[in-house]
């Protein structure tokens, strides 16, 4: 079962580019959670706010730099802006103050949002519509995510935890450097002119620059607040979500609903639809898969017995490592689940993408039974086997095979070209929510026993995937043949 048969040789290139990508995202996320509370003092509940923010603009800014990358940069120039800018975020996060702490994160949020949607879409631009070597190309990308995600946790958390915080975020900093350094050698022999220019190039260049601004203002503001500052937490909370939702709205219509109107087919338009469907049901899934960096990560620390004892030797793994387990089991079983999906495809028995999502929420559900079941363990005898988060990580890690490297393959094939990139920002917009609710979940985890807990995400999952099924037969009709 070959899963690189005829692949496009591009693709290659940019498995290893965002291989390092990744290494330096969860080298750094593997340590964030603890370096809070640990180094920097804060509360658990506050270390769980600052993440969720994180992890929540983090996936907005792509929707910001996915427009700007189809209208002015174009895809290729994108992904350069944005791993000079993550660069220096990693090595900015090396210096141990708070100014330099939260202007590191700025410098990541911004950073992504070129890097993340363009990097997709480039990849999505190798194949022609309906090429069958679609979903086993996204899987075999979403194995380089996954191999720089193995290895990042263990090496920045051993030189974090034991060496100096310094040392982990440093190593994360030079992973982007690497990848960075890659694209740079290799786009042009490999890639050709694809994604070179924007697809639906504009001249008023004062709408990007106006944008960044704001969102740069933002993000500073955001970092103020956390540092005492009160300056959202002066304005009510009702007038805060509504302004917040205001600007949504008039950023979804200013960049979708216009050109909609005179660009858009009748088909075109019901599948963007779809992909605003399939944001919604993936925010029930990352909202549970992200407590991986906050509450489970907590739960190693404190409950889990991490002394492994071989042959009379013995060592305390660190609480890091155990967010290697996800990528780790994404490297060992991507390839089986391509060429699974593949050979299905050939027999015509391959499910749709939205079956294949309430799959994944289902399987999700499925890991935090297993951690219901930890937490109760933990409160009869205390220090739990470290077994438990193994099994947890692997049922999340099968959720994650049915809808993440689906889920951007979707995209690519449902979104217009014009808006390629813009259709990923908004697939993306799923993390925002879903990091927001995540860390509001995650920041109440030392207030709420541990079994009722984890029974949040069980509950919420199993329920989307039963209402995804439900609504499946519509959206396929408004697919158009799109599987």
């Amino acid at each position: 079962m070959s899963i690189h048969h005829n692949q496009p040789k591009g693709l290659f290139l940019l498995f290893f580019v965002e291989m390092w990508e990744r290494f330096s995202y969860y080298g750094m996320r593997a340590l964030l959670v603890l370096y809070m509370v640990k180094s920097l003092q804060f509360t658990t509940e506050k270390a769980g706010h600052v993440y969720g923010w994180y992890t929540g603009l983090f996936y907005l800014t792509p929707l910001l730099g996915g427009y700007i990358a189809d209208r002015y940069l174009g895809q290729r120039k994108a992904i350069v802006a944005g791993g000079v800018l993550m660069a220096l975020g990693h090595f900015a996060m090396a210096f141990p103050s708070m100014p330099f702490f939260f202007g590191a994160m700025i410098l990541l949020i911004m950073g992504n949002g070129f890097f993340k949607p363009n990097i997709s879409t480039v990849v999505g631009s190798l194949y022609e519509e309906n090429d069958p070597r679609r979903d086993g190309g996204f899987t075999i990308f979403y194995m380089g995510i996954n191999l720089g995600a193995m290895f990042s946790p263990l090496i920045c958390s051993t030189l974090g935890e034991m060496v100096g915080w310094h040392w982990g975020f440093g190593a994360a900093g030079v992973g982007m450097v690497l990848g960075l350094v890659m694209y740079l050698w290799g786009q042009k022999a490999l890639l050709g002119d694809k994604m070179l220019k924007p697809a639906a190039p504009q001249t008023n260049y004062w709408v990007p620059v106006t944008l960044v601004t704001l969102m740069v203002s933002f993000l500073v503001l955001t970092a103020m607040e956390f540092n005492g500052f009160e300056i959202f937490s002066r304005v009510p909370r009702w007038l805060y979500w509504s302004t917040a939702i205001a600007v949504l709205i008039g950023m979804a219509y200013s960049y979708a609903a216009k050109p909609v109107k005179s660009e858009l087919t009748h088909v075109e338009k019901q599948r963007i639809a779809v992909i605003f469907i399939m944001v919604f049901f993936a925010i029930f899934f990352w909202t549970a898969f992200e407590q991986a960096g906050s509450s489970l990560t907590l739960f190693a620390e404190r409950e889990t017995n991490r002394n492994l004892a071989l042959f009379g030797w013995s060592f305390l793994v660190p609480a890091g490592w155990f967010q290697s387990l996800n990528p780790f089991f994404i490297v060992v079983l991507a390839p089986f689940f391509s060429g699974m999906w593949v050979n299905l495809a050939e027999t015509k028995r391959e499910p749709s993408s939205p079956v294949k999502f309430a799959i994944a929420l289902g399987l999700l559900a499925i890991g935090f039974v297993v951690m219901i079941a930890a937490a109760a363990a933990y409160q009869q005898s205390g220090p739990v086997s470290m077994l438990w988060l193994v099994g947890a990580y692997l049922f999340h890690t099968l959720g994650e095979l049915c809808l993440s490297p689906v889920g951007l393959s979707l995209v690519t094939k449902l979104a217009p070209l014009q808006f390629g990139s813009l259709m990923m920002g908004v697939y993306f917009l799923s993390s925002v929510a879903a990091g927001l609710l995540g860390g509001q979940l995650a920041g109440n985890y030392d207030t709420i026993n541990h079994v009722n807990f984890y029974m949040i995400p069980t509950a919420t999952g199993l329920g989307a995937a039963i209402l995804l099924l439900l609504i499946t037969p519509k959206l396929r009709k408004w697919m158009h043949g799109i599987h």
